[in-house]
């Protein structure tokens, strides 16, 4: 089985339709998260996203907070997008992120595989890096009775393989932090017992979704930042 993994989009259309593009074949898709914030298209985003239709849909961090306007835990340039964000979408779109669940599971095989945009311990907010320590990992994927962890919200790519399970992020389509400003995505394999995790890089128009940025009453740092993939 093969399931692309998006997270992270943050209203960038221009990003979202290129990794559209580049998908190809697949059996399932899921998205952990975060279609809106900080970007100039949310609603475009969100239409995009539910033509799509993915099998997983998951609610992030910015999405409950443009869905509810609690930004208590953002900083300065991530509440202004918020507060704009809620601003410019229709009333069914924020209808429609208040629906998200925070979390997801789907079984194929025997596979037990868990969605979550933070962590199972904190759905919404919590960072998993590739740094955290391996004994907190295989808690966490004992923890949530899983046998593969996809996770979002640090908008860098993770791929780690325990005793216990995997744990998976396929990065940010929207707003890498990693360095590369491409936009990162992945594909989950699942193959009887065998399970692996590539991901996948891809350009996009930087210079339009930050153009749009630009034109519209929010931090200019969030433009600026498409192009530093940090």
């Amino acid at each position: 089985m093969r399931i692309a993994v998006l997270s992270d989009i943050h209203s960038n259309l221009e990003a979202l339709e290129s990794v559209v593009t580049s998908l190809g074949s697949y059996d399932a898709l899921f998205c952990l998260g975060d279609l809106v914030g900080y970007g100039a298209q949310p609603n475009e985003v969100i239409d995009r996203v539910r033509r799509l239709r993915p099998q997983v849909l998951i609610a992030g961090n910015h999405d409950y907070a443009v869905a509810t306007s609690d930004t208590s835990d953002f900083a300065p340039h991530a509440a202004a997008a918020v507060e704009w964000t809620r601003n410019e979408l229709r009333q069914e779109n924020t209808d429609y992120l208040m629906t998200l669940p925070q979390d997801a599971a789907f079984k194929d095989q025997g596979l037990q595989v868990k969605a979550y945009h933070g962590s199972p311990k904190d759905p919404l907010n919590e960072y998993i890096f590739s740094g955290t320590p391996e004994y907190i990992i295989i808690n966490m994927i004992e923890s949530a009775g899983a046998d593969v962890l996809l996770v979002g919200h640090t908008h860098t790519p993770m791929n780690v393989r325990t005793g216990s399970g995997h744990m998976f992020n396929p990065g940010s389509v929207g707003q890498p932090r990693d360095g590369d400003p491409r936009a990162s995505f992945g594909f989950l394999y699942l193959e009887g017992h065998e399970v692996w995790f590539e991901v996948k890089r891809v350009n996009y128009d930087i210079d339009s979704a930050a153009k749009k940025i630009l034109e519209q009453p929010v931090p200019r740092f969030l433009a600026d930042r498409l192009y530093l993939g940090y």
